[in-house]
């Protein structure tokens, strides 16, 4: 029986040496169709029983969806992005990282703050005269009759707000000035809005009517007859 050489590139721990094979054929009436691969700690072609054939593997939702430049076209932004894209590569500081991560972000995103939860947020232990910084709209709030001093840093403030902070003799910066005062985000508090605050995250949860649920049903009107009594009350069928 003759024993053939085969020169294989590939061999386990070593991809840079072949390794010579032997092929061996069987006696029998299978001879002509079936060999037998003997090498060296690995077969040529492994298969394993449990795996299953002929299942395909859905690549299509795959990816992590993570943003590494802002949608818009806004050129203004863009330009703070190329500046804090600067600071967070140059200095070692974190707080660079989240402001351009939050630049990146989409509206929804990026909620809107009051200034009543600013300045709620602002009256906290250790926060006294910090910079305020909101990578989002600030917006006033006319049931604060009292505005203290701040210093806030935005990247919109609302006509109102602006008006009322500069009057309490508070200060109000641009991202800009903020890299110039406090390159590295000392003396810096970061606040954002509430982002399940918009009004479609009541529409979001267990299916309305389900029992101890309290999500908010799409109807087409608030009449008596449109998702009034039945699992509302006890007396129309039953009461969640």
């Amino acid at each position: 029986m003759k024993t053939l050489k085969l020169f294989y590139p590939y061999v386990s721990g070593n991809a840079s040496r072949p390794e010579a094979h032997s092929l061996q054929p069987i006696r029998g009436p299978e001879s002509s169709a079936v060999c037998v691969i003997a090498r060296h700690r690995l077969f040529l072609f492994p298969f394993r029983p449990e795996s299953k054939m002929g299942v395909d593997i859905r690549h299509n939702k795959d990816r992590k969806v993570h943003r590494k430049e802002p949608k818009s076209q806004d050129i203004y932004l863009r330009l703070l992005v190329k500046l804090y894209r600067f600071l967070a590569r140059r200095s070692n500081a974190p707080f660079n990282k989240v402001v351009l991560r939050r630049l990146f972000m989409s509206r929804s995103n990026r909620p809107p703050i009051s200034i009543a939860r600013l300045i709620r947020k602002m009256k906290m232990a250790g926060r006294e005269n910090k910079i305020a910084v909101v990578v989002g709209s600030v917006t006033d709030d006319v049931r604060i009759q009292d505005i203290p001093k701040l210093k806030i840093c935005a990247l919109r403030i609302t006509d109102g707000a602006r008006r009322r902070i500069l009057k309490a003799g508070g200060q109000v910066m641009t991202f800009d000035q903020l890299a110039l005062t406090s390159p590295k985000g000392h003396g810096t508090v970061l606040l954002s809005g509430p982002r399940k605050g918009r009004e479609v995250y009541r529409h979001f949860g267990k299916a309305p009517g389900t029992p101890h649920s309290h999500t908010k049903p799409y109807v087409r009107s608030k009449g008596r007859k449109f998702e009034r009594a039945r699992g509302r009350r006890s007396s129309r069928g039953y009461k969640n």
